[in-house]
């Protein structure tokens, strides 16, 4: 598709979001990472020499002589990936989006009605907000945010039932893995053999329930109408490195039988404008008929990372059914996430 690999800055490129950035995109056909920027104690060092490499791959020889640059600094790059603390981004994010196109991981602007709330698979349909936005905003450049990483886990399997029978409600309970939380992220003494029943005091739950509604939504002239969907979240974190998992009960307008559902999750396709860029897995969406799957362990890497896998389906004895839901959450629900939305801009034409 394109000949000349674009440039790309990894914006908070030592945390642990921006390394999975770094190593997602070594190799990649498309992009180039050109820029790494970072905190006051890291500007203006190789990246190598400061940045507590926390995967299990080497880091990429080009860009560990890469010195790092101040976030304040704006880049003459074609997409900027964000994987910067809310608070900064909120202040950067729209400084580079001036200029150039944005793909956040980010909380800050998700909520914000002329920003994309996008899963590919899902809504790509919302970029029709991105003419909206610049012309608001006065920018040649644009802001595309990927949702929240739990979010994610629930709304790749909830997006093929609201389509053939009507999402109406849903209880989402999630067991989330502690690299969620970032590195150095949970303490050992609270995590090792145990549970936390609460995420960043509420802002966590906040968040489940408010985006599927934004990502199951309808673009009408220039803007999401959200979809009328009740959502009770509850999140927990868990001793696991990677893949957070979703609880799922829930109920529609056309109640479907387990076998009705099973068959629509199947027979599940992304658009076609997704289906063949270059982060996209072969099935974006695996079904599990054993009782036993999914599993964070077994499943998470599916699609190298960029699959969600379902199962467990079945009757509800409260709403109309219930299943289990899993992704990867540092890779598709944060860094690959992120990447696979900048590919769609190219896709679309929006970046060249």
């Amino acid at each position: 598709m394109t000949r000349k690999r674009i440039p790309v800055a990894i914006l908070g490129a030592t945390g642990a979001v921006g390394q999975r950035m770094v190593q997602l995109l070594e190799n990649h056909p498309w992009f180039e990472i050109v820029v790494l920027t970072g905190s006051d104690r890291t500007i203006g060092r190789p990246y190598g020499e400061l940045v507590r490499w926390i995967l299990d791959t080497p880091i990429p020889e080009r860009v560990a002589n890469m010195v790092v640059q101040p976030t304040e600094e704006v880049a003459d790059v074609a997409i900027a990936l964000s994987a910067l603390p809310t608070d900064v981004a909120r202040a950067m994010e729209p400084r580079w989006a001036e200029r150039t196109a944005v793909c956040s991981n980010a909380s800050a602007y998700r909520a914000v009605a002329d920003v994309p709330l996008i899963i590919p698979e899902v809504n790509p349909d919302q970029l029709a907000l991105l003419e909206r936005q610049r012309a608001q905003r006065g920018w040649k450049g644009c802001l595309v945010t990927n949702p929240n990483c739990a979010t994610i886990s629930a709304v790749m399997p909830l997006k093929p039932l609201h389509d053939a029978f009507g999402l109406q409600t849903a209880h989402i309970s999630t067991l989330q893995a502690v690299s969620g939380a970032g590195y150095p992220g949970v303490a050992s003494l609270d995590i090792i053999d145990n549970i936390i029943p609460n995420i960043a005091d509420g802002g966590e739950e906040a968040k489940i329930e408010a985006e599927p509604r934004k990502l199951l939504g309808n673009v009408a002239d220039g803007q999401v109408v959200e979809a009328q969907i009740a959502i009770s979240a509850q999140v927990t974190r868990v001793p696991i490195i990677d893949g957070h998992t979703a609880l799922i009960a829930a109920s529609f307008a056309q109640k479907p039988s387990p076998e009705e559902a099973l068959a629509v999750l199947e027979a599940f396709m992304p658009p076609e404008i997704v289906r063949h860029l270059p982060s996209s897995p072969e099935r974006a969406l695996i079904v599990h008929c054993n009782g036993d799957r999914p599993q964070p362990r077994r499943d998470r890497d599916a699609g190298r990372g960029m699959s969600a896998s379902v199962g467990r389906v079945r009757a509800c004895p409260v709403l109309d059914l219930r299943m289990v839901a899993l992704s990867h959450n540092t890779i598709r629900g944060a860094a690959g996430g992120a990447i696979l939305n900048a590919e769609l801009l190219v896709a679309s034409g929006i970046v060249s």
